[in-house]
This record gives C-alpha cells, structure tokens and sequence, in this order.
C-alpha cells in the first residue's frame, strides 16, 4: 500500500492504514456524537435548476456530503452560507443545529450530490423547523449575503 492519503486511525493489528494512491480522501471529521443504537442511511439528492432545497430543518445526527455534479448552496445555523461545487464535501453535527439551506445554487443546470445520514434511535432523519422557531433563534443565524 502507499504512503501517500494515510488514513487517520489504526487497523485490527495496530498499523496505520494507508490508501492506494488511486483512492483519493475528501473528507476527514469527527463527528460530535454516534448514538448508541443509531443507524445510518446513504441518500441520493437531485435538484432540477434552480430548486430552492428543502425548508430549514434539522437532523436527528450528523451527516455528511459530496457534490456529485453542479453546486449545493449550504448554511447551517452560526456559519455563513456558501457554495459547495462538484467534487466538494459538506458535514453538519446534527442535533440542535439548524441546516437552513441545500438548494441547486445553479439556475441553469441539475445538481446531484449524496449524503450519508447518522440517526438518533428513534428518531426521525429529519425534522423541519416551523417560523415561530426560525424568529426565536434569528440571533443565530450568520449575516445574509447582500443583494446588488
């Protein structure tokens, strides 16, 4: 095996885990929690031009994502919203977090990208958050690009 994109962690006999070089790491993280007796489920997203993404919401766990094709705008609750294009990777810690957007940032071709989703037993992967809530946590939401 290579020494080059070393995974981070050990195998059963104690050595560090290398990828071949063939094999390329996106994304490195450690998620706040995994909850005992959780699942996890691998979800395929494809936005049509334009698609404003699912209403703010939150998940029950962490999840994380890559970009297929074309580009996801993305914002959780405290960070400001970015683009992220194909080939690029997102994650959120789930829980309390709102995750405000996930739209197709682009007006004029698809999006694609997959997530795999860590749930809370018994709970659900996703809740949405109504307005009345969305208005009490307003002082946490990152500032709102300017138009013009």
């Amino acid at each position: 095996m290579s020494e080059k994109n070393p995974v981070h962690g050990t195998a059963d006999e104690g050595h560090e885990i290398s990828l071949p070089p063939e094999v390329q790491l996106l994304q490195d993280v450690t998620p706040p929690f995994f909850p005992e007796s959780g699942s996890a489920m691998i979800i395929l997203v494809e936005w049509p031009p334009g698609h404003p993404g699912l209403p703010p919401h939150r998940h029950s766990g962490p999840s994380f994502g890559y970009v297929m094709e074309g580009a996801v705008r993305f914002e959780l609750e405290g960070e400001p919203e970015r683009v992220v294009e194909a080939g690029g990777t997102f994650w959120e810690p789930g829980g309390d977090v709102i995750h405000y957007q996930d739209g197709n940032a682009l007006s004029d071709a698809p999006t694609k990208f997959v997530v795999t989703m860590v749930c809370a037993p018994g709970q659900p992967m996703l809740t949405l958050v109504d307005e009345e809530e969305l208005k009490e946590r307003a002082r946490l939401r990152a500032p709102r690009p300017s138009k013009g």
